[in-house]
């Protein structure tokens, strides 16, 4: 029988995984490998030992996973086919105070599936959820690119349809940060393509196969990549691309020549320069150099 629901949730800090490896009630999204089986963590093997039942988006793939490391809980589906039916169902037996563990076919529940659902409904109800994270394709594919990672969009997956992809990649063109998207391995060429088109010739990254025995990770600009895989075909294996920002352009000094020329007759350098970056909006650095530039018998 579930464990009554009147356990409370941990505290910020602590674990919800207590005394003699029991479980406090709830929903706990558990992060699975992405290709290396033992890329699971000793929280989460905790989890699915202590749950009640494990729900998964593919019962078949998350049975293998278990067997490797020797865990036999009650499995069912939860996916985009049974959502609607099935999330009433789970909510129900949280109430009651079941602890259930959530996973995806691969890395962390909730990126690219329909699993946020079920979390969101469990929140609305004040029912407790636990994240208990590992790994995950986006942020792997994002490590190995050597692409900046300061700033980055995790975009899911791209469109099918090239008109649909390309109106997508206009708008997320002006970002100034990495990209990164699944893509199948049968539209890798055709994406790239676009890609290409609409970013340029952008440094990328394709990933596939990642953590797995023959994880590859081809870099090049957005063009090179397109070529490749246009003559080399699809490849085999789960799909990451990564590609980098747009090239910072540096600011235009142009128009603040006139005013520089202007200021430089009755100032001095320095103070033509704070002056005329003030007004523009300019970098004072950028404007000083062109104030010298202009007028380099001056300091």
């Amino acid at each position: 029988m579930p464990r009554a629901a009147e356990s409370q949730k941990p505290e910020a800090g602590e674990s919800p995984v207590v005394g003699r490896g029991e479980l406090a009630p709830g929903l706990y999204v558990v992060a699975t490998p992405i290709g290396h089986a033992r890329d699971i963590s000793l929280r989460a093997l905790d989890v699915l030992k202590g749950c009640d039942a494990i729900i998964a988006e593919d019962t078949r793939v998350t049975s293998k996973l278990l067997s490797i490391h020797g865990i036999s809980k009650p499995l069912s589906a939860y996916n985009d086919h049974n959502a609607a039916r099935e999330r009433p169902k789970l909510l129900a037996r949280l109430h009651q105070g079941a602890r259930l563990a959530q996973l995806s076919d691969a890395g962390t529940p909730l990126v690219s599936d329909p699993g946020f659902k079920l979390v969101r409904a469990a929140l609305a109800e004040d029912l407790p959820v636990h994240a208990i994270p590992g790994a995950s394709a986006p942020l792997t594919a994002l490590v190995l690119a050597g692409l900046p990672t300061d700033r980055f969009l995790f975009a899911g997956f791209l469109p099918a349809k090239s008109g649909e992809r390309r109106s997508m990649l206009e708008e997320l063109k002006p970002l100034r940060a990495s990209l990164v998207f699944f893509e199948s391995a049968q539209r890798l060429a055709g994406s790239l393509a676009d890609l290409a088109a609409v970013l340029g010739p952008r440094a990328a990254a394709v990933g596939r196969e990642l953590t797995k025995r023959h994880e590859e990770m081809r870099r090049g600009s957005l063009p090179d990549l397109a070529a490749h895989y246009a003559e080399a075909g699809a490849p085999r294996g789960e799909v990451t691309l990564v590609i980098g920002p747009p090239e910072v352009e540096g600011p235009d000094l142009s128009r603040a020549d006139p005013l520089l020329e202007q200021a430089l007759a009755f100032m001095p350098v320095r103070a033509a320069a704070d002056l005329v970056s003030e007004a523009l909006g300019l970098p004072r650095r950028a404007i000083y150099a062109r104030a010298l530039a202009l007028k380099p018998d001056h300091g």
